[in-house]
C-alpha cells in the first residue's frame, strides 16, 4: 500500500522557495551573500538620494548600484542593452531589487545627479580595501602606480576618416612639392588639427596608444582624477601651455605637470596610503620630480603626522638626455665605470647607512674577485687587473651618495635584478586601463557629456574593487583582476 503524507502550506513554500533559490545563478548568489551595499554606501550618498523632493523614489539607490556594477561586471556596452537583460531576466531584475524596469533618462539623470556621491562611494571603498591589498602582498601594496589615458568622446573628430583625410592631404602635398624623407605627415597633421572638439572645447585633443583622438583625459594612481576644468581649478599651479608639432612630446610635458597634482589628491583623499615605492613611466624623468618624489615635503601628512614621500623611485631614463656625475664617470644606467675602460662596469655591492642616516651606495672593481686565505680561512677581496688604477689590494671601490643627484641614484640603482623585477610591475597599471576601457565598457560610450563620462569612469572603479571586497571575502584572491571565470 501506498503511503500518504498530508503536505502543510510551510511544506510547499519551503519547496518553493528552494526550487527559486536553486534556480538562481551562482554569481548572483555570490555577490548577494558577501556583498552588503547598506555597509558600503556612506550615509550622506543615501541622505541625498532619499531627500525631500516633493516626491517619493520609484527605484532604491541599491537598484540603480547593482545594475550599473552589474552593467560592468558583465561587459553590458551600453545601457539601453542592459535594460533590456533587466527586462527579460527575472533573477538580475529581483537581484537589482527593481520592480520595474526603469527608462534610459533615470539612469543617464542618476549618473550626472549623483556624481559627487559616486567619487565618495569609490573613495570609501579604496579605504576599505587597503586592509585587503596589504594583507595578500604588503610589498606590492607599498608602490605607487601612474599612468594616465582618455575616454574618447562621441564626436565628429573620433571618426577615423577625419585623421585619414587630413593626413592623406599632407601626404599628396608633400609629393607635389617633393619634400624630403624627414618630413612626418603624421606630426604634420597633428599640428594642423583642431586642439578640442568643435562640439565641446572641454574635449581636447590627444595622443593615447599611438593614434590621435578627442577624449577626456583622467589618471589612475590607486585613485581616479578626471583632467577636467574643476580639476584644474583645484590646482591653479599647474600651466597650460600650446601644443607643440610632436604628439610624444606633449603627452610627456602634460603627463609630468599632473603627476604631483594627482599624487596630491590621493594622499589628501587616503591619509591611511603611505606607499614607498613609486613606478611611473620616462614622461616622468625629470630632475624636479625626483626632488618632489623623494624629499617629502611635496605631500600632505599620513596618519603618523609624518610628511609622505617615496623611498625608491623606478622611473626609466629619457632618451633625449644622459646621466652626468662629478665624481666618476657613468653609464646609462648610473652605475660607474672603471677609469680605464668606461664600457666596464663596477659592481654593485649595496648600499649601506652611515650614523649620520645618509645612505650611500657602494661599488667594487670589476675584476675583483673573492678569495680564502688558507691560513685564517676567511675571504678577502683579491684584484686581478693587470694595470691597477689604485695600489689597495682590494682594488678601487666608490661610494655614491643618492642625495646629490636624485635622477641618477632614486633611491635605487638601475639596471640591477632588483630594479628590473620592480618595474616589471609597471604594467599592471596598463592593464587596468585597458581593464577599464575594454571589459567595463569605459572606451566607446556614445556621449559627449562630461558628467556621464565621469560617472562611468568611476564606476569602472567601484566595481573592480567590490571584486576585490568579494574576492576576499570567498577567499579566492586570484580573482581580485576580474571576476569572469566566477561568472562561468
Amino acid at each position: 500500500m501506498i503511503p500518504y503524507n498530508q503536505l502543510s502550506l510551510a511544506d510547499i513554500f519551503s519547496d518553493c522557495q528552494e526550487i527559486f533559490e536553486s534556480d538562481r545563478p551562482q554569481f548572483l548568489s555570490l555577490l548577494q551573500q558577501h556583498i552588503d551595499l547598506d555597509e558600503i554606501v556612506p550615509a550622506s550618498f543615501r541622505k541625498h538620494f532619499y531627500a525631500s523632493t516633493g516626491r517619493s523614489r520609484k527605484y532604491p539607490l541599491n537598484a540603480f548600484l547593482w545594475a550599473l556594477i552589474i552593467q560592468r561586471i558583465f561587459s553590458v556596452p551600453t545601457d539601453s542593452l542592459l535594460l533590456v537583460f533587466l527586462q527579460y531576466s527575472r533573477h538580475l531584475r529581483e537581484f537589482c531589487g527593481f520592480n520595474k524596469v526603469p527608462d534610459a533618462s533615470k539612469i543617464t539623470r542618476f549618473k550626472q545627479d549623483f556624481l559627487e556621491d559616486l567619487q565618495l562611494l569609490f573613495y570609501h571603498l579604496v579605504d576599505l580595501t587597503e586592509p585587503v591589498c596589504q594583507a595578500i602582498d604588503s610589498a606590492r601594496a607599498d608602490i605607487t602606480i601612474f599612468d594616465s589615458s582618455g575616454i574618447e568622446a562621441w564626436v565628429t573628430e573620433n571618426n577615423p576618416k577625419y585623421a585619414n583625410r587630413i593626413i592623406k592631404q599632407l601626404k599628396a602635398y608633400a609629393k607635389t612639392m617633393h619634400f624630403d624623407q624627414n618630413y612626418d605627415p603624421y606630426k604634420a597633421a597633428y599640428g594642423s588639427m583642431p586642439s578640442h572638439a568643435a562640439a565641446n572645447p572641454d574635449i581636447k585633443q590627444l595622443y593615447i596608444d599611438g593614434h590621435f583622438c578627442y577624449a577626456y583625459k583622467f589618471g589612475i594612481v590607486r585613485h581616479i582624477d578626471l583632467y577636467n576644468k574643476d580639476f584644474f581649478d583645484m590646482h591653479p599651479e599647474i600651466v597650460l601651455e600650446k601644443k607643440s608639432g610632436s604628439p610624444d612630446e606633449d603627452k610627456s610635458v602634460h603627463d609630468a605637470r599632473l603627476l604631483i597634482p594627482t599624487l596630491q589628491d590621493l594622499f589628501a583623499a587616503h591619509p591611511l596610503i603611505s606607499p614607498d615605492i613609486f613606478l611611473g613611466d620616462a614622461a616622468f624623468d625629470s630632475a624636479r620630480l625626483y626632488k618632489e618624489l623623494l624629499l617629502g615635503d611635496t605631500f600632505s601628512m599620513d596618519a603618523d603626522g609624518n610628511g609622505i614621500h617615496f623611498q625608491k623611485a623606478y622611473i626609466p631614463l629619457n632618451s633625449r638626455s644622459e646621466l652626468e656625475n662629478s665624481d666618476c664617470s657613468v653609464n646609462e644606467n648610473g652605475i660607474p665605470c672603471c677609469p680605464d675602460d668606461p664600457s666596464l662596469p663596477m659592481k654593485y655591492e649595496g648600499t649601506s647607512k652611515r650614523k649620520n642616516g645618509i645612505v650611500r651606495y657602494k661599488f667594487s672593481c670589476p675584476k675583483v674577485r673573492w678569495e680564502k686565505n688558507p691560513s685564517t680561512g676567511k675571504y678577502h677581496r683579491v684584484c686581478h687587473c693587470d694595470t691597477p688604477c689604485t695600489s689597495s689590494p682590494c682594488g678601487r671601490m666608490v661610494y655614491l651618495y643618492p642625495e646629490k643627484d636624485f635622477r641618477t641614484y632614486p633611491g635605487t640603482v638601475r639596471g640591477t635584478e632588483e630594479w628590473n623585477d620592480t618595474y616589471r610591475i609597471r604594467t599592471t597599471v596598463e592593464r587596468s586601463i585597458s581593464h577599464f576601457k575594454d571589459s567595463f565598457g569605459i572606451a566607446g560610450r556614445k556621449t559627449q557629456n562630461e558628467k556621464t563620462l565621469h560617472a562611468d569612469l568611476i564606476l569602472a572603479g567601484i566595481t573592480q574593487l567590490i571584486g576585490v571586497i568579494l574576492a576576499d571575502k570567498i577567499e579566492q584572491h586570484q580573482y581580485i583582476r576580474s571576476l569572469k571565470p566566477l561568472i562561468a
